[in-house]
């Protein structure tokens, strides 16, 4: 069989390309290089909200034309981070409508008066609509809150005597439309014995706090005139060697020579390419595995592409280098492979959530989020219920971590939000989620949605249509979204690779009633199974715990109860994950902020840590049942000739999605000892 994966690799390879690059224009990662440079703009920028009563004062005004403390009093406003806790003012907490940020830069003098230089500013996301000017100039503009969006600002700051200096203003609106992704609607509240006049709420359809702002990094880098735009790569495995296929586009220039490289973990020469398609063969190739699931996981690779390229003023150099991870996808009826051995997910959901930052960006917490997991014995999560920062996923690159990728669809409660303007642009995020994120090995599987109403007849062509465009932007991975619908009502399951199901038994229905638990989610599995024969995740599942509360016998909100949720819901899951279940996630890894409700007591306190990363009596159970899985399902081998032959046959029912893999490679070797005692 393993000629013949060799055969369908062959065949599938250009077309699976054409597929992955129907995107136009590339996203990738600012990297430093011999040709490249970056120029971080994080910091304290100054900051207004336009308070006025259309909130179109700045608009009109036009704060863009100079300098923004000239046309009233500003703030001072970290960047990354949400504007909505970082002031004493209560109007800002839940401000609904246009911010401006400004920040002014020296550029080196090279970046101005050098014309075979190129100037890029990048925003890695602005919640929820964007407008941003240069010097005053219109330059771009973007909807969609998180994922970055960049400009080619060369010809502002390469002309005139003053081209050093630069004024950046971004206006954020953070309103949410029927059409926006996620979608809101706004009511106005007419009744003036209760409310001023022209008084209006957002309203939101999902259950975390609506932050905004300028909540990833901003910054400028530069490339060489004639660049490397865009690099697709997937991997697969032959006998017993490793295949990194490519697909490199340029920018710039027809005239140009491309070298490629790819080195190994110890910086070793192992594959030679040139040209801007191919295909390097790695025999012996270490594969990308999970955390926990093979003795050396995440390994990594550099794919080093170097552009040459002649022109009028004399030869062009670029040079990008990606990090590059081997490894297969594959889904059965009944198992979720990766290369070629059964994956189970044991890990959490998240939010990019914590105090004072909001969703901004933050180093610290990244690590220490990860240091967490690991400590946890946790090997995957979804990035509920938006796209995380880039700098999140390189790091479940570099430490096995592996991500249900999921888009902004989340709230999509009512009929009016499945039209064809909604269609549109969420088709368009997926679009800019596949290609910002499609070089990741540790993203397995796109999630198109979150609980969406996916009972209605609108919403199961909705799903359809999102779900088989996203397959066509990359047929490498499986595509699912996360249901809380009934197993026969849910007109969006027939289309999904991997059913993934929330449910809250004895926390959102019969209250506090712990041993009905298993009798309901076994009939919720076996529901599920029997009608679509497909695996099975419980991507959902917890209870809410005010850290400190105890009660014995459990009652609801208090850690005892938690706990016992948890256990009567591992019960059935040890049962069923011998069969067809193939991962548990559960709700939530850390407290997190929502809308203020009579159900909310400063947030949704589902997390097994607290808001502040400290440890529920939750945290403990989960940790001995996540190493004890980790023991049981632990992978030997370590080359790739140990995939097994025979794995990707007609009767597996694989679907086409375990022949390629899009992937993506090393930073640094990771090596996991942690407190493991392999079996």
């Amino acid at each position: 069989m393993a000629r013949g994966l060799a055969v369908a690799w062959a065949v599938l390879g250009p077309l699976l390309w054409g597929c992955v690059l129907a995107l136009q224009g590339g996203m990738l990662y600012p990297r430093e290089s011999p040709s490249r440079e970056r120029k971080e703009l994080d910091g304290l920028w100054s900051f207004r909200a336009d308070f006025s009563d259309n909130r179109r004062r700045g608009f009109e005004e036009q704060w863009y034309r100079r300098p923004l403390r000239e046309s009233g009093p500003t703030l001072d406003m970290p960047v990354p981070s949400s504007f909505n806790d970082i002031s004493q003012d209560w109007r800002l907490r839940h401000f609904v409508g246009w911010v401006w940020y400004e920040r002014e830069v020296i550029l080196p003098e090279r970046w101005t008066q050098d014309l075979s230089t190129r100037v890029v500013l990048r925003i890695g996301s602005a919640h929820a609509y964007a407008i941003v000017w240069v010097n005053g100039v219109n330059t771009l503009e973007h909807e969609g809150g998180y994922l970055p969006f960049e400009a080619d600002i060369s010809n502002l700051v390469q002309v005139g005597p003053l081209s050093s200096q630069l004024r950046i203003t971004i206006a954020i609106n953070n309103t949410l439309t029927p059409t926006t992704l996620p979608p809101g609607t706004i009511q106005y509240l007419t009744d003036t014995s209760k409310y001023p006049k022209g008084y209006f709420v957002q309203n939101t359809y999902f259950d975390f706090f609506n932050y905004a702002g300028l909540q990833r990094s901003v910054l400028l880098y530069t490339t060489p005139t004639t660049y490397i735009d865009d690099i697709t790569v997937t991997t697969g495995v032959e006998h017993d060697s490793g295949l990194v296929n490519y697909q490199i586009s340029v920018k710039g220039s027809n005239l140009f020579e491309l070298e490629v490289h790819l080195l190994d973990a110890e910086n070793k020469l192992v594959a030679n390419g040139t040209g801007t398609q191919g295909q390097l063969k790695v025999p012996g190739a270490s594969l990308w595995w999970p955390y926990l699931m093979h003795e050396r996981p995440a390994y990594l690779y550099s794919l080093e592409v170097r552009l040459t390229a002649q022109m009028s003023p004399g030869p062009v150099s670029d040079f990008y280098t990606l990090p590059v991870g081997i490894r297969t996808v594959a889904v059965t009826e009944s198992q979720f492979l990766i290369n070629g051995k059964p994956f189970y997910f044991h890990g959490v959901n998240k939010h990019e959530d914590a105090d004072i930052r909001g969703k901004g960006f933050d180093w610290p917490l990244l690590v220490k989020d990860f240091n967490l997991l690991r400590w946890l014995g946790a090997n995957a999560f979804r990035t509920s219920h938006y796209p995380y920062a880039e700098e999140v996923l390189q790091m479940c690159d570099r430490y096995g971590i592996v991500v249900i990728d999921e888009c902004p669809g989340v709230g999509l409660a009512l009929p009016q939000f499945f039209n064809n303007v909604s269609l549109q642009n969420h088709m368009r995020v997926m679009e800019e989620v596949v290609r910002r994120d499609k070089n990741h090995p540790a993203v397995v599987m796109w999630s198109v949605a979150n609980e969406p109403a996916s009972h209605l007849e609108s919403a199961g062509y909705y799903l359809k249509m999102v779900i088989a465009h996203t397959k066509a932007l990359d047929p490498s991975r499986p595509v699912t979204f996360v249901t809380n619908s009934n197993y026969a009502a849910d007109k969006g399951a027939p289309y999904v690779d991997v059913i993934c199901v929330n449910s809250y038994y004895s926390w959102y229905n019969d209250f506090g009633h712990l041993e009905l638990i298993q009798r309901q989610l076994t009939t919720q599995f076996e529901n599920w199974r029997k009608m679509y024969q497909k695996p099975i995740i419980q991507s959902e599942y917890g209870a809410e715990t005010i850290v400190g509360f105890h009660q014995d016998p459990p009652l609801m909100f208090t850690e005892e109860y938690q706990k016992s949720l948890l256990e009567q819901y591992h019960v059935v899951l040890d049962q069923k994950r011998r069969k067809y279940v193939v991962g548990e996630l559960i709700w939530n890894f850390a407290d997190f902020m929502t809308e203020q409700s009579p159900t909310r007591v400063l947030g949704n306190k589902k997390g097994v840590f607290t808001r502040q990363r400290q440890p529920k009596s939750a945290a403990f159970l989960l940790r001995e049942r996540y190493w004890k899985i980790a023991n049981e399902t632990r992978v030997t081998s370590t080359a790739a000739e140990q995939v097994p032959p025979g794995l990707f046959t007609a009767d597996q029912n694989v679907s086409g999605l375990g022949l390629m893999v899009i992937c993506a490679s090393r930073e640094h070797k990771v090596e996991i000892k942690d407190f493991l005692v392999w079996k």
